[in-house]
């Protein structure tokens, strides 16, 4: 019982007025100088939550079964650690007196005798302060176990380390099938495009090339479709792709399509190159000239 430990205020009567015990021996006399203020000791007392949790302490630590408590001992064992508080003023709160006016009138209702017809009829009168007591238990039981887990700022403190991560973006893979598939709509439109006059001349792969990669020196992206003139005919359109794939081939450009369905774009790949080293790789060929009649 938290009431063992009481701390006494007046030291212990002996032949000899004894008031205190410094290192051992005995003071008899208070020095004439020394003021005492009123209520100046404090006792210290194990704290409980409340009422319930004094009980359950009485009811656990003499091994008494909850469902079956014997109210005469319990109550007088609960109002003396009462009295013992009220006795160094402590200012209890209300809650511990209605416990022990409760607990008063559980142990009349069980002392007093009742009628035969009405024994059988009315509960327990335990069974209420049974449910809390039980109630209360398993409450303080959680709150011990969520206690035990490490706690942020007590058992332990978090640590920050900035980072500075670099995410380099990755731009999705084009496929054949797309690049197909962007190809043969760009034919399709130039072979629907009608000519009026029809002119022989001869178009370059490598002047292809080389205009491809100054527009693209120039924009630095360009979309795909933007790179083809279907007006000017089918011949113009295929040797200007075929241009466009000799770059990839030679690692010039890169060819790539930033949403799914969507635009494919083209970028040098080097973003270093300069334009005349690009030129110079792509010098012109007679080799590559292909003759066809194009549409003015």
């Amino acid at each position: 019982m938290p009431s063992e430990h009481l701390i006494s205020s007046a030291a212990a009567t002996s032949s000899e007025h004894t008031v205190a015990w410094v290192f051992g021996q005995p003071v008899t006399d208070l020095p004439q100088d020394l003021f005492i203020p009123p209520d100046a000791l404090k006792v210290v007392l194990s704290s409980f939550q409340g009422p319930l949790d004094l009980l359950l302490y009485l009811i656990r630590k003499q091994n008494i079964d909850v469902l079956d408590i014997p109210m005469v001992k319990i109550t007088e064992q609960y109002l003396h650690y009462i009295a013992q508080m009220e006795a160094y003023q402590f200012d209890l709160a209300a809650e511990y007196l209605l416990m022990a006016a409760m607990l008063i009138e559980i142990k009349s209702r069980l002392l007093l005798p009742r009628p035969e017809e009405v024994e059988d009829e009315e509960a327990d009168p335990r069974a209420e302060l049974v449910r809390r007591l039980l109630a209360y238990e398993q409450m303080k039981l959680a709150a011990q176990g969520l206690d035990a887990l490490p706690r942020a700022g007590r058992d332990f403190a978090w640590a920050y380390l900035p980072l500075e991560i670099a995410v380099e973006a990755k731009l999705p893979e084009v496929y054949v099938a797309d690049l197909t598939q962007a190809w043969l709509g760009i034919l399709s439109r130039a072979k629907h495009t009608r000519s009026h006059e029809v002119i022989q001349e001869t178009i370059s792969v490598r002047a292809q090339m080389t205009a491809v990669l100054r527009r693209l020196n120039e924009s630095g992206i360009c979309k795909f479709s933007d790179l083809f003139k279907p007006e000017q005919g089918a011949a113009y359109v295929v040797v200007n792709f075929i241009a466009l794939l000799e770059l990839a081939k030679e690692g010039l450009v890169r060819i790539v399509q930033p949403d799914s369905y969507g635009e494919i774009e083209i970028s040098l790949k080097q973003e270093n190159l300069e334009r005349s080293e690009a030129e110079e790789r792509v010098s012109d060929d007679p080799s590559d000239d292909f003759e066809s009649g194009t549409a003015s």
